[in-house]
């Protein structure tokens, strides 16, 4: 028989992540002994555990301590992490750690150091004293690599003891009543990160503009509760077009109508967009004197349009080269407190990869599979809505004056 002790520390029973452990040994066909467990003595304090890992052959024993290590397990005797040059730009060794979005450290020359700009599906690159993640297409030849998990620790979220009073949220919202909860919430949490002085960074879809929340995203743009905008080119074109024509996707939105040849009207407002060069000129021109993109603009909220192969158009503003437009978003997300997503899958589902799970993260939107699939994909940090997100921002609005 292989064994090998790990341990953990942290909120680990009412975090769940104790049974998770003891489950996921099983799950890889070893077995456990618990050797000390330490429970915290009060709601402060963190419980300790000790775990001696049994396993019938050497590399079940690996994968077993592979696997807990992304739970927050390290092995009690520790090396220095393993460190392979890479041997071309953009080509890492075989054997590479692919981070998670938790806080990492690394063991380097006998101490561990907290590895930098934490994000999911990086590799880890140490150069002298220093660690941080870094994207695959980033890395150059002769980068020094972390390979395996040996030398490797993951600080988990812990589940927060009074949950920022969301527990409530572990179920779907579909009552007016509880949209109505969940904005006061995400309200009180929003003016608690702007007393901290901390950036909010919104990422928004274009129903934002075809549910009637316009308005009240302006009023939170106006009112210096958005930091920066995240969003694609439809959301922009639309709300030019509502701006300009009244009409989104030719549809009037006081009426909630079609109005005659109104399919032309997006296409208008890209035109308008052109001829004046960029968002901010036809600002500048009073050409556009309405709407989200006006506000940002008005306000100096920095805004990032990333392109789809849907686009038309697209927007001068429009980024279409992808790697640009990740990199724009990082740089925007790279010191965000919060993150709103509002009703934009993909555009969520991309934020939610850059962020360290740190970082609070709450997602509005009608489809209960957009909320499942940010968790499903690791951000667990997720907190969802389950609403309309026209209501939910008009709500929100109120709620923050």
């Amino acid at each position: 028989m292989y064994t090998e002790i790990v341990e953990a520390e942290g909120h680990l029973v009412d975090s769940q992540i104790l049974a998770r452990i003891f489950d996921r040994v099983i799950e890889c066909g070893a077995e456990f002994e618990v050797v000390q467990f330490d429970l915290g003595r009060t709601n402060k304090d963190f419980s300790h555990l000790q775990l001696r890992i049994i396993a019938p052959k050497h590399d079940v024993l690996s994968k077993t301590i592979e696997e807990l290590v992304e739970l927050g397990c390290y092995q009690s005797k520790v090396d220095d992490a393993i460190l392979r040059s890479a041997e071309a730009d953009q080509v890492v060794p075989d054997d590479f750690y692919s981070t998670t979005n938790h806080r990492t450290f690394v063991r380097v020359q006998g101490g561990w150091v907290e590895v930098g700009k934490q994000r999911m599906d990086s590799v880890i690159v140490v150069d002298g004293g220093q660690a941080e993640c870094r994207k695959l297409r980033n890395v150059q030849k002769g980068d020094r690599i972390v390979c395996g998990v040996n030398g490797v620790r993951i600080q988990p979220e812990f589940k927060e003891r009074d949950r920022l009073g969301f527990a409530f949220m572990a179920n779907e919202i579909s009552s007016e009543r509880r949209t109505e909860t969940a904005a006061d919430k995400v309200a009180a949490m929003m003016r608690r990160i702007k007393d901290d002085r901390g950036r909010i960074v919104f990422v928004a879809g274009p129903v934002v503009i075809h549910t009637g929340g316009t308005q009240a995203f302006c009023r939170l743009i106006r009112s210096g509760y958005v930091d920066a905008l995240l969003s694609g080119n439809a959301l922009a074109v639309h709300d030019v077009e509502h701006a300009l024509y009244g009409t989104s996707l030719g549809v009037d939105l006081d009426r909630g109508m079609p109005i005659e040849e109104g399919h032309k009207n997006h296409m208008r407002a890209i035109n308008a967009i052109n001829r004046c060069g960029s968002i901010k000129r036809a600002v500048e021109n009073d050409t556009l004197r309405s709407g989200v993109m006006y506000e940002c603009v008005k306000k100096g909220v920095a805004f990032v349009l990333a392109g789809s192969i849907r686009d038309d158009g697209p927007l001068p503003d429009t980024i279409m080269d992808l790697v640009k437009a990740q990199e724009e978003y990082a740089r925007q997300l790279a010191d965000a407190k919060m993150v709103v997503c509002l009703s934009s899958m993909l555009h969520s589902i991309g934020v939610g990869n850059m962020l360290p799970s740190w970082v609070r993260m709450v997602c509005v939107d009608i489809n209960p599979a957009v909320v499942t699939k940010l968790s499903d994909r690791g951000s667990q940090q997720t907190i969802g809505i389950v609403t309309d997100v026209g209501a939910f921002l008009n709500v929100l609005a109120e709620k923050l004056g």
